[in-house]
């Protein structure tokens, strides 16, 4: 599929400054949308304006000189065709609602957080479409590391949603040559993909910093799987989506890539450095760690086992030795593979 072009352009916002909400807000302005990306930081906004760079969070890219960037969330909604919401899982609730009344009414909203929330469990769709109700909502997910978009280098998403003609809109407007995206209609499937990879990249960088081989690893990802599809299931989605871009895809990627900060976490934890200092030295949000504690309360709310969630919670919040919790999975009840 061919860029859109300024001809056919749609009214664009992206709420986030991060690097993904960067890389995405880049992405359509470079596709001939007339983009606005908000964020919180001042001098996040002063140097995509001035610079069109942002070296806080995606240093090294040149942006698309017609992306502005602003402060004023209700200024950056007002008007927007296409609204992409890339907030931090835990303030996505807050943010998505701070400026709900400025969303207009026929706004296709488009959600690349990725999470469930603590309190609720609710998806990442589900929180904005009550947070900003009466619109379409479309999940985006799949593998993609934010600084390899921004390279241009070749990369393929899901856009999931219930509306055929919302996720329609979110594939036109983000596919350009080197950014393919495929719609789905699996959107709990898609979502959970997304959340759970996250825990799982965790995981998989304990038993990196542990020293643990590729055996070890290989093991780990394939039951990673097998966890993250048996508590969808569970919540009505279907198997098969977890074999594709959003399941398997992103698990692979976030669990071996060297830019997954969910992996480089769980490598610190893996050398015995403590969470707390762990995250103080990050100004970036590992969404593991918080997703970590959602999905194991989530999968004893519907009786799910999922014993790498729970190694996992136990090594971050319960002060487990790392060897320890490794050596629990190993030695748990033989059973057949197949659940």
């Amino acid at each position: 599929m061919s860029a859109p072009t300024n001809g056919n352009g749609v009214r664009a916002a992206v709420v986030g400054g991060g690097a993904w909400g960067t890389a995405l807000a880049d992405l359509l302005a470079r596709n001939g949308h007339e983009t606005v990306l908000w964020a919180r930081e001042p001098d996040v906004v002063e140097e995509i304006n001035t610079h069109h760079a942002n070296p806080r969070f995606l240093g090294g890219f040149a942006l698309a000189p017609s992306l502005r960037a602003t402060t004023d969330l209700r200024a950056a909604v007002d008007g927007a065709a296409l609204v992409v919401y890339v907030a931090p899982s835990h303030v996505l609730r807050t943010v998505a609602a701070s400026a709900a009344d400025a969303v207009a009414p026929d706004a296709v909203l488009a959600v690349a957080s990725k999470g469930i929330e603590r309190e609720s469990f609710a998806l990442m769709t589900d929180v904005v479409a009550e947070a900003v109700p009466g619109r379409p909502v479309v999940a985006i997910s799949g593998p993609s590391f934010a600084a390899e978009v921004a390279a241009r280098q070749p990369t393929a998403i899901v856009a999931a949603s219930e509306q055929p003609d919302a996720a329609a809109l979110a594939q036109r407007a983000l596919s350009s040559p080197e950014f393919r995206v495929y719609t789905h209609d699996d959107v709990t499937g898609v979502e959970l993909g997304g959340a759970l990879k996250n825990v799982m990249a965790v995981a998989t960088g304990i038993i990196e910093g542990l020293g643990l081989g590729f055996n070890s690893r290989a093991a780990l990802i394939t039951r990673g799987l097998t966890e993250m599809t048996r508590l969808g299931v569970a919540l009505g989605a279907r198997p098969a989506t977890f074999a594709g871009l959003a399941g398997l895809g992103d698990l692979v990627l976030t669990c071996t890539g060297s830019l997954s900060r969910n992996r480089s976490v769980g490598v610190e934890i893996g050398k015995g450095i403590p969470l707390e200092q762990v995250i103080s030295t990050r100004e970036t949000v590992a969404e593991g760690i918080l997703n970590t504690q959602s999905a194991r309360a989530l999968a004893a709310r519907l009786d799910v086992e999922m014993p790498i969630v729970e190694a996992v919670h136990r090594i971050l919040f319960e002060g487990t030795p790392v060897r320890q919790a490794a050596a629990e999975l190993m030695t748990r009840a033989l059973r057949a593979e197949q659940d």
